[in-house]
């Protein structure tokens, strides 16, 4: 019986997400080995924010549209409603404004991370962004991470309460790549596969 022709190019392995949308208090993981994936589920499951946490790994911020995967209005969510977990609206009975409703606080972090891997390359490479909020009406900070190996958000992302530069200095001290901006972090060939020899 002949092996099996390795699926091409960098492929999705693992998304894990931790306080992200209504991803909440813990750790939620995303197995597809490289695969082909299908997310079903109930209105209001978790299918877009999945899909929005790798569009955000992927795709510069000013080029996303989040929740586009429900035909939803783009303003309907935003980085900021996804790192403060926004989850239903209130209406306020004297002013009949609307107010959403978040399952964190300021003073939490989220971290959504994607370990993608080359099977024809034998390759390795995790892409993760950490957010916090720096006030408590503006849009999140981040920080991006790039590692040639798979990380876990629960090895190399936990422990460190909400000292940020504590877990940057943790990270670059694992050999991990740390930047504060897409461009150096979407480096073009960082999902590329290597020239074949000879190229030029």
């Amino acid at each position: 019986m002949s092996e099996a022709t390795p699926l091409a190019g960098f492929r999705l392995a693992r998304l894990e997400v931790f306080n992200w949308g209504t991803f909440d208090k813990r750790v939620w993981t995303l197995g597809l080995d490289g695969r082909n994936g299908l997310l079903t589920g109930d209105i209001g499951s978790g299918k877009s924010t999945l899909v929005d946490a790798i569009t955000t790994l992927l795709i510069p911020a000013q080029r996303i549209a989040y929740n586009k995967a429900a035909g939803a209005d783009a303003r309907e969510r935003s980085l900021r409603s996804y790192v403060l977990g926004h989850y239903k609206s209130e209406r306020n009975e004297t002013s009949g404004n609307a107010k959403p409703v978040a399952l964190r606080t300021a003073s939490d972090y989220a971290v959504i991370l994607g370990v993608f891997h080359n099977a024809g390359f034998d390759q390795t490479v995790t892409l993760a962004q950490v957010f916090w909020m720096k006030d408590t009406f503006g849009q999140p900070d981040r920080f991006y991470a790039v590692a040639d190996k798979a990380l876990s958000l629960t090895e190399d992302f936990s422990d460190f309460g909400t000292a940020v530069p504590a877990l940057r200095t943790r990270l670059r001290k694992s050999g991990v790549s740390l930047f504060d901006s897409f461009p150096p972090y979407s480096a073009p060939d960082r999902l590329c596969a290597p020239p074949h020899a000879g190229a030029v």
